[in-house]
């Protein structure tokens, strides 16, 4: 099938179809003419990438795990022991992460409880 084609059956973009195999995330045949030419189990390989993009991982991370991952009963199965290790690293990332931005949004909290009643979010700054 042909980039278009992958694009439609997956809801992803050809842009970014061309950025995975610039990343190595896909390996399309290539014609005479240049087109990319995908097998029907490129599907399911975007869209394990994009559910692993949504899991937090990054591309470079994705490479490595990808033909370590299967879908079994509608769930992303890891086949391989060896990538385990790799996949804990990234889930104390992720955690770490979202520490940071629970840290940030209680400090912005306290900043908006600590505003006078009288300042609105639409009022302006008052002149020096």
């Amino acid at each position: 099938m042909r980039i278009g084609e992958l694009s439609s059956r997956t809801g992803v973009h050809e842009r970014l179809l061309r950025y995975y195999e610039k990343q190595g995330l896909l390996w399309p045949e290539r014609a005479a003419s240049g087109y990319r030419s995908y097998q029907e189990s490129d599907v399911d390989t975007v869209l394990r990438i994009r559910r692993l993009l949504s899991a937090g991982l990054n591309t470079e991370t994705i490479g490595q795990v990808l033909p370590c991952i299967r879908v079994k009963a509608g769930n992303l199965v890891p086949v391989c022991p060896e990538i385990i290790d790799d996949l804990q690293h990234q889930r104390e990332r992720i955690t770490r992460a979202i520490e940071e931005l629970q840290a940030s949004r209680d400090l912005l909290d306290a900043v908006i409880a600590a505003a006078p009643l009288t300042v609105s979010s639409s009022a302006a700054p008052a002149s020096r």
